[in-house]
């Protein structure tokens, strides 16, 4: 099916199940519009004013760049009026959005992070977007927090754009990965990446160094390893990667293999971990998986976290089955 076009895909995917009424469908078909905007405002950049920060903070504490105020507005009022979905989730919003009441509810809730890896907008690197897609919950008008506080295995779509130098998303719904690029002239996402494979063994590994001195002592001996390579007692040599953008690395891991970690670290205690379980781990945990490869936090499978909050966050180490197993496995001798 190389060449089609997204919302082709989704059609010939939908009617795989007869009794698919197309609600789901025309909700991706939506996510790639708000995902086209975004695309249009990050490639615009300085021209329209959308570098630099924008004077304010998220519930994480972290000062907003003016594209994270900028995209989290376009995917909101992109997805509520559209009748697909009963609520949302944004990292960038303290409280779960509520559709307003002008519009009709659907049966489905959305995590998103609207900018992924926003620090790099004013150095013209890569940045992306992230969303998981769950169900709401059978008879529930109004839904609370407490009904998008599902496990990653009950994700039922999970998706990432990503805006560099093409812009591609990346989405699974339960039955293998698959990639498409923008197409700029006719304004269609077209299948460019069918069937996206992990490798099981890598040379690669991501994780910001500097906090080496804060680590736990299974990923300091697992890092070690990869920079001592062939000396240290490791079949090759690896080389390092960090491009403080989660979409990026994944994107990487996902055409060419590699291990990303976040890993737990004692830099800040009253931290479980860095990344996003909702908005970023679930997701990207779900797709990985679904490409042959494993996410784990080091002593658990990530996508089997009950969460027990919507900004919670946890130890992320994912990637190609080989290495991401040997990391965990260190975290057993413990």
């Amino acid at each position: 099916m190389k060449g089609v076009s997204l919302i082709q895909f989704l059609i010939h995917e939908q009617r795989k199940t007869p009794q698919a009424k197309g609600g789901f469908t025309l909700l991706l078909n939506d996510i790639a519009s708000a995902c086209k905007a975004i695309s249009h405002e990050v490639h615009r950049g300085a021209l329209a004013g959308n570098l630099g920060i924008a004077g304010s903070e998220n519930i994480q504490g972290e000062v907003q760049k003016t594209l994270d105020v900028i995209t989290n507005h376009i995917f909101i009022k992109a997805l509520e009026w559209t009748g697909h979905l009963a609520a949302l989730a944004s990292e960038e919003n303290d409280e779960i959005i509520q559709i307003p009441k002008a519009y009709p509810k659907g049966h489905y809730l959305i995590c998103f992070d609207p900018l992924d890896g926003s620090s790099n907008v004013d150095l013209n690197m890569s940045v992306g977007t992230i969303f998981s897609i769950l169900r709401a919950p059978e008879g529930v008008d109004t839904p609370t927090t407490a009904d998008f506080l599902q496990p990653g295995t009950k994700q039922v779509c999970a998706g990432f754009c990503i805006y560099g130098p093409t812009t591609i998303m990346v989405l699974t719904t339960g039955n293998g990965v698959n990639g498409f690029t923008l197409d700029g002239d006719i304004g269609e996402f077209i299948l460019t990446h069918p069937d996206m494979r992990i490798p099981e063994d890598t040379a690669e590994f991501a994780i910001n160094m500097s906090n080496q001195r804060f680590w736990e002592e299974p990923v300091h001996r697992y890092v070690t390893e990869c920079v001592k390579g062939v000396d240290g007692g490791r079949e090759k040599n690896f080389n390092m990667r960090w491009i403080a953008a989660m979409v990026t690395e994944i994107y990487r891991i996902l055409t060419r293999g590699g291990i990303f970690m976040y890993p737990y670290d004692t830099k800040n205690p009253n931290l479980a971990g860095r990344l996003r379980l909702m908005y970023e781990a679930n997701p990207m945990s779900f797709i990985v998986e679904q490409a042959g490869g494993v996410s784990s936090t080091g002593r658990q499978r990530i996508l089997d976290i009950q969460p027990n909050d919507i900004h919670q966050r946890v130890p992320v180490i994912l990637g190609s089955k080989n290495e991401v197993e040997r990391v965990v496995g260190y975290h057993r001798q413990v």
